[in-house]
């Protein structure tokens, strides 16, 4: 045996020497698990993110404004509809979400001191439907079965052009959720199936 030859790895031997048997010979990351389950992928080594909850966050010195909090949603036309929060004018804090994000998105603020305001934003598609259905959600899925449409959770019959149109861009199949924001107005996300 040479004089730095070593019998066994480093890493084994300390393993083995802290009772740590099983780490002696760990199951290579991403392989399948022994019970056959998905593959196994350490915290913080995948590689993976997480998905993003906002597109974009300030904080902006705005006197004036009463609460702690404020819900709103700005459309393509620059107007506000405000959610949640007092009554007044919420365009300072829209004016500072808009350097950096464009209408239409829906913002959440949070005052951080007796004048500061944080303001998380982030996007949506808005879609106007003309003549549409009562209520105030609706879901449509599109499969090689057919389509369902949904409104205010009640299946019903009929169709809606301009969700089917929106859907059709995801590819052959798809399911589209649009959530009235106010009249003609409706907040749409899809997804392909």
């Amino acid at each position: 045996m040479g004089l730095f030859r070593r019998s066994e790895p480093l890493h084994v031997r300390l393993a083995r020497e802290a009772g740590l048997g099983a780490a002696a010979d760990p199951q290579p990351i991403g392989q399948r698990s022994p019970s056959g389950g998905p593959p196994t992928l350490e915290p913080g080594v995948h590689g993976l993110q997480r998905p993003r909850a906002w597109d974009a966050t300030v904080t902006v010195e705005v006197p004036g404004i009463e609460g702690d909090e404020a819900r709103f949603v700005a459309l393509p036309d620059g107007s506000l509809l405000v959610e949640q929060g007092p009554d007044q004018s919420l365009e300072p804090l829209a004016a500072a979400v808009e350097q950096e994000l464009k209408p239409p998105y829906r913002a959440r603020a949070v005052r951080r001191g007796e004048t500061l305001w944080a303001v998380a934003a982030r996007r949506i598609e808005v879609l106007e439907i003309r003549d549409g259905p009562g209520g105030d959600s609706i879901e449509l899925a599109h499969t090689a079965d057919g389509t369902t449409l949904s409104i205010d959770d009640a299946r019903t019959f009929g169709s809606i052009p301009q969700l089917e149109e929106r859907g059709a861009r995801e590819g052959r199949e798809y399911t589209v959720r649009a959530e009235r924001l106010d009249g003609d107005l409706w907040e749409v996300r899809a997804a392909a199936l």
